[in-house]
């Protein structure tokens, strides 16, 4: 096992002046934003194909569209625009606050699609 030798190797130090707290300016900087497109892009997709499967699906329970007598088709097309129009309309609004900059809202409440 080697000793270490108490003579000095060469390196030459200083000593940290007494008003360092230990933190740089850096670590208190915001990193530049990020805006997550494909997110966005996937959101506003859901928000329209839900909101025109939740108006077709209203014009084929009123029986605007079809015979009323098939009316029980018309459930599943309400139900998918309901699960397509719930969760696009949600990360729509999360997009357009962090876009306009509205307290409390950010692009990182979105999810990154990174391949």
């Amino acid at each position: 096992m080697r000793m270490r030798s108490s003579q000095p190797s060469g390196a030459r130090y200083t000593r940290l002046p007494q008003s360092d707290d230990g933190f740089i300016d850096l670590q208190f900087q915001r990193p530049p934003r990020k805006v997550p497109y494909r997110a966005i892009t996937l959101a506003v997709v859901l928000f329209l194909l839900g909101t025109t499967l939740l108006v077709v699906g209203s014009l084929l329970l009123t029986g605007l569209v079809i015979d009323p007598a098939y009316a029980d088709r018309t459930w599943p097309v309400l139900l998918l625009g309901l699960l397509l129009f719930i969760p696009g309309s949600y990360h729509v609004f999360i997009a357009w606050g962090a876009w306009r900059g509205v307290k409390g809202y950010s692009f990182d409440d979105l999810p990154e699609y990174n391949d």
